[in-house]
């Protein structure tokens, strides 16, 4: 059983990366013209890998595909520190074999060549879109990263609909994306920002260190939030 919610999850972060960041690099690319996606469609597409995943392997796995989710959860007490390594190692894998095909893909084209933060790696600074400092990309994967995750505990609790948890995630994944993609491309998971570091190299891997560590920390913060303001017995009065 475990080993299906590895390879679940491993499917789900490959999937999340290759639409996602495929639609940055592909459809984003400035080269098609008025009828490139944007930052509108970025976004839709990040949030509906999502939607979709959650219904598709939800049941299986519960639908982390973002090691940031991953220790929300268990911190908040919903899983075992054993399941969730293994969680955060398959998603991993699946990130790094997303962006390779990613890759494969992109590279097929004659014009193509390997840009700084290439494949929708993440970044911030001078030179990467709204050329943001360190303090702002903390601060926004942190404090966006704690509100996807206060989202997906409540719509997953027994205070949540089930039935439209999947939709509610993407739709708040989007809505983040609308709001970050100018500070750091987005990421509010160290899986997305992981794959296509590994590939990109130069500046995208050096900044890793920030879409791991401020994210981990949203989502901590996130986890204790619910489990001391949420999850706690309301007393009598």
């Amino acid at each position: 059983m475990y080993m299906k919610k590895y390879l679940a999850e491993l499917i789900g972060t490959f999937s999340l990366v290759l639409f996602g960041c495929g639609a940055a690099v592909i459809s984003g690319n400035a080269q098609v013209g008025p009828a490139g996606a944007g930052l509108l469609g970025i976004s839709i597409a990040f949030g509906f890998a999502v939607v979709a995943m959650a219904y598709a392997i939800g049941g299986i796995s519960g639908c982390h595909i973002n090691p940031a989710v991953t220790v929300g959860v268990l911190v908040a007490g919903r899983m075992t520190a054993k399941d969730a390594a293994g969680y955060i190692v398959a998603q991993l894998i699946g990130a790094t074999i997303g962006a390779g095909v990613l890759y494969l893909i992109v590279s097929g084209s004659s014009s193509w060549v390997m840009p700084e933060w290439g494949l929708g790696s993440n970044g911030w600074g001078e030179g990467y879109l709204g050329n943001y400092n360190t303090t702002s990309a903390f601060l926004a994967e942190a404090v966006f990263t704690c509100l996807f995750l206060f989202v997906i505990l409540a719509v997953t609790s027994k205070y949540g609909n089930s039935t439209m948890a999947g939709l509610a995630i993407g739709v708040t994944l989007m809505l983040i994306h609308l709001v970050v993609i100018p500070v750091t491309g987005t990421s509010v998971n160290p899986a997305r920002s992981f794959g296509p570091a590994i590939f990109s190299g130069g500046k995208a891997l050096s900044q890793l260190w920030l879409f791991f560590v401020a994210p981990v920390f949203g989502a901590v913060v996130a986890a204790l939030i619910w489990k001391f303001g949420f999850e706690t017995e309301d007393k009598k009065a």
